[in-house]
Formats: C-alpha cells, sequence, structure tokens
C-alpha cells in the first residue's frame, strides 16, 4: 500500500463514528493515487464527485469503479466524467474487485442506507451525499454498522464550507452576541428550484423521506453547527397545498400534455442537451421518467413546512422552508444574552443581484462553477449600540463557494487548520437527518417528538 493511501487511511480514521473530529493529515501526491468507486450516476454524482474531481484532483485520485441500476446512464456517466474505470451491474463484485479506499454514495435518498452499510461491511470507508437516510430505522442501521466495521463514515455537507456560513459560525463561536437562546431560519425555494423537486422522484415520500430529509438536512446541519449543540424535541406542522393534486390539470409528463401552452410550469427536456442524454435516453431501462407532472396523483410530500426545535442546551429555533417563493434564497437571526446577529442570502429587495430566478436554478442543477464575486452584509447589533454591518464576499458558484472548499479540504489540503469543525461525521449526518424524520412524526401524530426516542444516539448540550 503506497504512502499517500496509507496516510488516507489513517486520516479518515480520526473521524470516529460519534464525534465531529476534522478528517486531516492526508498526504496525497506523494505515493499511489487514492482509489475511489461511486455507486449513483444521476446529476450530483457524475458532476460534483465525479467530473469535478477528475478535473481537479487526477493527480492524486483515480475512478475504480462506477455502479448504477441503470446501464445506460452507467455507461454516459463514465463518458461525461471522463474516466475509464470498469463498470459494474453488481455493487459486492466492484467493492471486491476494485478494492476502493473510499466510496462515494450518491444514489435515491431511500437507498443511501444499503449502500453505505454494505460497504463498510466489505471493509471500505464511505462518503455520502445527503443526507444521511430518511427514516429512524435506516439509521440506526447505518450507525450500528459503522460501530461493528471499524470504518469510518463521512458526509458531504458542503453549506459549512461557504464562506458566508463560516462568517457566521466564526462571530457566534466569539461571542459576537453573548450566548445564542433563539434562532429564526427561514428558506426560501424559488419556482424554477422548487418545483424540480416535485417533477423527479423527490416528490414522493418513500424516496426522498420528503423535504424535511432531502433539502432541510442541509438547513438542519448548518443550524446545529452554527449553535454548536445538538436537537433534543420538535414540534412541527407540515402539508401539501400547491403542487401534486392541487394542481389545475395534469397530464403523463411534460413532454407529453395537452396543457403545455397554459401551464407555467411547462418544461421542454429535448432544449437540455444534459438531461436528455442523462434521463431521457436512458429512460426506458428503469422508468424514471425526469420531466413528470407537477401535479401528479402520487406525490405525497408537503410543500410547506414549520418546525420548532428545542436544542439540549435549550437554544430554541423556529423553522420555515416555502417550496414555491418568487425568489430563491434565505433569512436567518440569531438572538444573544448580548445582542442579534442577521445575516441572509439572495434576497432580491436588500439588494439588485442581476441575475434572474431561472439562471440561479440553473447553476443548480448543471452545478456549475462561476460567476463572480459579490459581497453580503452580516449585521451585528450589540444592546446599547449601533448595528456593525460585516461585509463577507460571496461566490455564484457550488453552494456559495462551499462545494470547492470541501473538495480541497477532504483531497487536496485535508492537513490545513479547520477551527470551526466543517468536516462532518455520521453523528452530524444522523442529527441533521433526525430533525426532519422527527418533524414528519410530530406532523402525523400531532405531538411533540423528542429526538433521543428515534435512536440510541442522546442529544449533547454542546457538540463533541
Amino acid at each position: 500500500m503506497s504512502f499517500s493511501r496509507r496516510a488516507f487511511l489513517t486520516s479518515v480514521s480520526m473521524l470516529a463514528a460519534h464525534t465531529v473530529l476534522p478528517v486531516s493529515q492526508f498526504r496525497f501526491g506523494t505515493g499511489g493515487k487514492l482509489k475511489i468507486a461511486l455507486v449513483g450516476t444521476g446529476i450530483r454524482g457524475i458532476t460534483f464527485w465525479g467530473k469535478r474531481l477528475v478535473e481537479e484532483y487526477s493527480d492524486i485520485l483515480e475512478f475504480v469503479g462506477l455502479h448504477d441500476h441503470n446501464p445506460g446512464r452507467l455507461a454516459y456517466g463514465r463518458s461525461y466524467i471522463g474516466t475509464n474505470c470498469p463498470l459494474y451491474d453488481d455493487f459486492d463484485a466492484m467493492i471486491r474487485e476494485a478494492r476502493p479506499d473510499l466510496l462515494i454514495v450518491t444514489t435515491k435518498d431511500a437507498t443511501h442506507h444499503q449502500f453505505i452499510i454494505r460497504a463498510l461491511e466489505l471493509g471500505c470507508d464511505v462518503l455520502t451525499e445527503k443526507p444521511l437516510t430518511t427514516d429512524a430505522a435506516k439509521c440506526q442501521a447505518i450507525l450500528d454498522a459503522e460501530r461493528k466495521s471499524g470504518k469510518n463514515l463521512i458526509v458531504g455537507f458542503n453549506y459549512r464550507w461557504s464562506p458566508y456560513s463560516t462568517k457566521i459560525k466564526e462571530l457566534l463561536a466569539n461571542n459576537a452576541i453573548g450566548t445564542v437562546t433563539s434562532v429564526d431560519f427561514h428558506w426560501y425555494l424559488n419556482t424554477y428550484h422548487g418545483a424540480s423537486y416535485f417533477r423527479r422522484w423527490h416528490g414522493e415520500m418513500e424516496n426522498s423521506g420528503s423535504l424535511w430529509i432531502h433539502k432541510a438536512t442541509h438547513h438542519f446541519d448548518l443550524l446545529n453547527w452554527w449553535i454548536d449543540a445538538e436537537p433534543a424535541e420538535v414540534f412541527a406542522y407540515g402539508d401539501l397545498e400547491f403542487y401534486g393534486k392541487n394542481g389545475p390539470f395534469r397530464g403523463p409528463n411534460c413532454r407529453n400534455c395537452q396543457h403545455t401552452k397554459k401551464c407555467d410550469f411547462y418544461m421542454d427536456i429535448h432544449k437540455d442537451a444534459f438531461l436528455k442524454a442523462l434521463y431521457v435516453d436512458h429512460e426506458h431501462h428503469d422508468g424514471y421518467i425526469r420531466d413528470n407532472c407537477l401535479f401528479r396523483e402520487e406525490i405525497d410530500i408537503y410543500d410547506k413546512m414549520s418546525a420548532q426545535v428545542r436544542y439540549q442546551n435549550n437554544v430554541q429555533l423556529n423553522y420555515s422552508l416555502t417550496t414555491y417563493s418568487p425568489f430563491e434564497g434565505w433569512r436567518a437571526a440569531f438572538n444573544g444574552t448580548e445582542g442579534r446577529l442577521e445575516a441572509w442570502s439572495d434576497i432580491p429587495y436588500y439588494k439588485d443581484l442581476n441575475i434572474s430566478e431561472a439562471d440561479k436554478h440553473a447553476r443548480e442543477l448543471a452545478q456549475t462553477e462561476g460567476g463572480g464575486l459579490y459581497y453580503e452584509p452580516v449585521i451585528v447589533h450589540k444592546l446599547w449600540q449601533e448595528h456593525q454591518k460585516v461585509e463577507v464576499p460571496m461566490e455564484r458558484s457550488g453552494h456559495g463557494g462551499g462545494d470547492k472548499r470541501l473538495h480541497d479540504k477532504l483531497f487536496r489540503d485535508p492537513a490545513s487548520p479547520d477551527p470551526y469543525g466543517h468536516t462532518a461525521g455520521s453523528r452530524d449526518g444522523a442529527m441533521s437527518v433526525l430533525i426532519g424524520i422527527a418533524a414528519r412524526q410530530s406532523i402525523e401524530t400531532g405531538k411533540a417528538v423528542k429526538i433521543g426516542s428515534l435512536t440510541d444516539l442522546q442529544p449533547r448540550s454542546k457538540r463533541a
């Protein structure tokens, strides 16, 4: 085994299953390359965890296997990523024959646990896309498998890594407003991005666990990290009142619909060469339709959601997610014993961003980089004093610049200082999805749900 691969295995082991210690002390480039296998060749898999790794880190890593249940999409994915590694229709065979150092999981959310657990059992470290999984039983099974295997699991939370998110963390950690006591956090998905979830498998509870899981896990992880504590109890409301059966009409899918001229959400998938090549050209293998009707009867997730979360350190969180907003962005406010911190992103009324909502979604979908640098303020208002405006550089690329920083830390310079603990382990992944799982259970029962009742993880008043 080469020195660099040994260094990877040693450093990833520092990310213990139930701590949030950062992965560190990688030493790539001095020996053999890190061997990576990927399961799931959808957009996120072949772009962010595929093509970008080949383009930016091919001197220190290599793909040794790809697996997907759709053979057409699998072959296209290999070509798009730019690798000549073997393709596998048998997952176990890929792990045993290719012997990857790291498996990256980017499959449908509801199947994450299958590949995480099996890879751990076969002696492979794992990096999974968010969310960790979609229900409490699967979450517990993942935790058990990691403990038993002696291997380790990393969750690819990228929002933590953006400069703006990091500045908020820095200010709170340095007691800019004293001890945090309560938080308001509201996320708005526009009618391009929000609608896209309801076109796809995400719109069905059995696949995504709802947007409480698939989307909000991003937000809950940020909040857990910012607050520096773990959630204790959740009470939530949610309903489906805009998409699904609420639509004024419906068709089999966008390309075969008689209502295209009067539907504001009409999408011509054939105009997008990438989506056509990745999905339409291979849908005959598995029946997955990428331009499904937003108003199909099968949609059963929520499109409006709100929750109150009490943290183990007694911080109270008010959270909401809207999926059909005219604009895409978010607002956050932190109240503390010595003041208040306010932050936001992409709120059009605050600043002329000179970018359309359609362009925002196109960049999100394509996982593209670029777009230039701009600044957003964080407002720090001390009690009895005038407020201060802290200007923070922002990037219109990969989740506010978070994507490339996550990759650089994991693969290029993991020994670099990380005083705020950006890298996320299995406990972080669990605590983010458990808020969403608890919220869903609260809606179904009308009762508050204790996080400690869902798995054997008991919440901590301070993240370890």
